[in-house]
């Protein structure tokens, strides 16, 4: 006898109850993360921002950035733990923005899973409204899409967008770059979120270590260490615009910190930073030896124990440095900015890490 059984959306694998569960779920979280200015609350097709907000700007320029957090999230399916993720993707899109002296508005979030677990999309969320509250912006909505068939059941991949504004002529960048300029280094709380495919390779795949193994000098497992947050300067960085002059901002993610310094120089400029000012934390030595991959690979990959530059003039190097650690951010004096004789730009790194 023939089947006589309809096909439908859920024998698909998709599950809308399951989705209008998530929504309920991630309400209050993003209620936190509301701005005066947002309009509405969740579940419209669009979020909405009051540009109104924005008429006291002579001339006021929207700074936008997309990212994702690369394979950082396989570490956090692997450990059943989904409340941190969201962090590094806040970091990863709105410290781009900070970057031009932006102040970051709002962001929107694309959660993709290959099966709606609600309790777990809604940890995601949580994660994303809390490094929208220490980023300053509001998370004014998103998507979570079910791919059954294309994703496995645990699998899931999350990106996002933000926007900024910046006043025109607090715009930063390569143009306000002088000779003598200081290279102040903010700390990174570890790996943050690039290079993890190198990482989990060379780590978990050659290595064939255990993401709960207690290894020297980590404090910690090993799992907690690759699933370490990112750090989010973005209110950081407006607090040091407001206290010292800047010039620049370099955010360092995938391509490390020369080749992502070198992104904010000027033709004719070089910046010089000593790796005798820091010393990287464990877990770089440790993917360094386990994988025998050398530093010169190592630093195109890694951010090295540097998450964020700041390039001040030489004379508010003390006052910009105060107003960081103010605010508990380890940060120092890295290098500087030299001339270049053939007239192009870069960045290099000098000297050895100190011990």
């Amino acid at each position: 006898m023939p089947d006589t059984t309809g096909a439908s959306y859920a024998a698909a694998g998709v599950d809308i109850e399951a989705g209008d569960r998530a929504v309920e779920l991630m309400k209050e979280w993003v209620k936190k993360t509301r701005r005066p200015e947002v309009l509405g609350g969740l579940g419209g097709f669009a979020g909405l921002f009051d540009a109104s907000a924005l008429k006291n700007y002579e001339r006021p320029l929207l700074a936008s950035a997309t990212d994702g957090v690369g394979t950082k999230v396989d570490i956090a399916r692997q450990l059943g733990v989904y409340d941190t993720i969201g962090h590094d993707l806040v970091a990863m899109v709105m410290d781009d923005i900070v970057v031009c002296g932006a102040e970051p508005l709002f962001m929107t979030d694309y959660i993709c899973v290959g099966k709606v677990h609600p309790e777990r999309v809604a940890a995601i969320v949580k994660g994303i409204a809390e490094g929208c509250v220490l980023a300053g912006c509001a998370l004014v909505g998103g998507e979570t899409a079910e791919h059954p068939g294309l994703l496995g059941a645990d699998d899931f991949d999350v990106a996002g967008a933000g926007t900024g504004v910046v006043e025109a002529d607090r715009l930063l960048g390569p143009d306000r770059i002088r000779t003598g300029d200081a290279v102040i280094a903010m700390a990174s709380s570890g790996l943050h979120s690039n290079g993890y495919s190198l990482v989990r390779h060379v780590l978990l795949n050659e290595g064939g270590l255990a993401l709960d193994a207690h290894l020297d000098g980590l404090g910690r497992t090993l799992g907690e260490e690759l699933l370490e947050p990112t750090k989010i300067y973005s209110l950081d960085c407006l607090a040091l615009m407001r206290t010292a002059e800047v010039h620049a901002f370099s955010h360092v993610t995938g391509g490390g910190l020369a080749a992502n310094l070198a992104r904010v120089i000027p033709d004719g400029l070089h910046a010089v930073v000593d790796r005798s000012t820091w010393t990287p934390g464990a877990i770089f030595d440790l993917v360094g030896r386990t994988g025998k991959v050398e530093r010169l690979e190592l630093e195109k990959t890694l951010n090295m124990g540097v998450g964020m530059i700041a390039i001040v003039p030489e004379e508010s190097t003390d006052v910009a440095l105060t107003a960081l650690a103010d605010r508990g951010v380890d940060a120092w004096v890295a290098g500087e900015i030299t001339d270049r004789a053939d007239h192009e730009s870069g960045a290099a790194l000098v000297g050895d890490y100190a011990a």
